[in-house]
């Protein structure tokens, strides 16, 4: 059976999902789902992650340790050696999000025995699908892999199948960050279309980008969800304050209708693990609450999901 250190946290979700839990040895700063991640050692680094920072402080401090440093991640190669892993699950999609898979490589060429590098590079659904398939061979758990897909492609066609038939298709923006505005990328808008809304600002299958905050308001969005990329709900709500205060912010339709939502996505959205299809419905639910009943809010505490606008009350009943 295959050592394995992943270094990114949809990575250890997908090794969970496959039964290889007990063959994880090492993990990144940033694994937490499911609770036997956060046993393995802890192999990466990041000085920003839980430092507390509002969210302009983060973008600024990231912008400029990629441009002094081209990493914002450190990794502990002592221990790195000392776990002696087979198998590296790492990732090429995002400086941002985990360490860069080129640094990763060439450690592992310093590694005593043959270590095989996994590169996870979604850009769609099908990508993270495919990544789940790609792990399931390397660990010659392939079966399980394949039973995994079919299970998720269920819940996404049942989705999908539902939303196909309602004929409005709100204006949905899914917002990766605040302060400056990011839109989404990669399966984000994807995930929008399937749930049976419209990402107008979106970059489907290419990465999230800076856009501008009278572009957010000259687009006439319907509905607004908080996805804020590697955070959960508690710094959305921060950052919901500071987008309130933001000049014609009432001016948006979703303001005024109070469809704004602030969702997990250090858990779900900017996870392309198997919880990707959780995002999936957790937007069904907004978009189409009337439709997709069991994946609507639960009101203020749910971990997943909670409307901060002035309807919310009258919707989540």
């Amino acid at each position: 059976m295959p050592r394995i250190v992943s270094l990114l946290p949809a990575a250890t979700e997908i090794a969970a999902a496959l039964g290889l839990m007990d063959q994880v040895v090492g993990v990144s700063h940033e694994c937490d789902f499911p609770d036997e991640a956060n046993a393995p050692p802890r192999v990466t680094h990041c000085p920003v992650h839980n430092a507390g920072l509002m969210s302009g402080q983060v973008d600024r401090w990231v912008r400029r340790a990629l441009r002094e440093n081209g990493t914002i991640y450190t990794i502990d190669e002592p221990l790195l050696r000392k776990l002696q892993p087979d198998v590296i699950l790492t990732q090429k999609l995002c400086d941002v999000c985990a360490i860069g898979y080129g640094t990763v490589a060439k450690l592992a060429e310093t590694l005593p025995g043959p270590v095989q590098v996994v590169n996870l590079e979604p850009a769609s659904l099908a990508d993270i699908l495919d990544d789940i398939r790609r792990v399931g061979r390397t660990c010659d758990v392939l079966e399980r892999a394949e039973d995994l897909i079919a299970s998720l492609s269920r819940r996404v066609k049942d989705v999908r199948q539902r939303a196909a038939k309602i004929t409005k298709r709100p204006r949905c923006f899914l917002m990766e960050w605040v302060d400056p505005p990011f839109c989404s990328g990669h399966w984000g808008p994807e995930l929008v279309e399937i749930a049976g809304g419209f990402d107008p600002l979106g970059r489907k299958g290419q990465p999230s980008a800076e856009i501008q905050w009278q572009v957010m308001l000259d687009a006439r969005l319907e509905v607004a969800v908080l996805a804020l990329c590697g955070y959960g709900i508690e710094r959305a709500r921060r950052d919901y304050e500071l987008l309130r205060s933001l000049p014609g912010f009432n001016s948006l339709p979703a303001a005024q209708s109070g469809q704004i939502y602030l969702v997990d996505a250090g858990a779900y959205f900017a996870r392309p693990g198997p919880r990707i299809v959780d995002s999936l419905e957790i937007l069904a639910g907004i978009l189409h609450p009337q439709e997709f009943l069991e994946f609507v809010s639960r009101g203020r505490d749910d971990p997943r999901v909670v409307c901060v606008g002035e309807k919310e009350n009258i919707q989540l009943r």
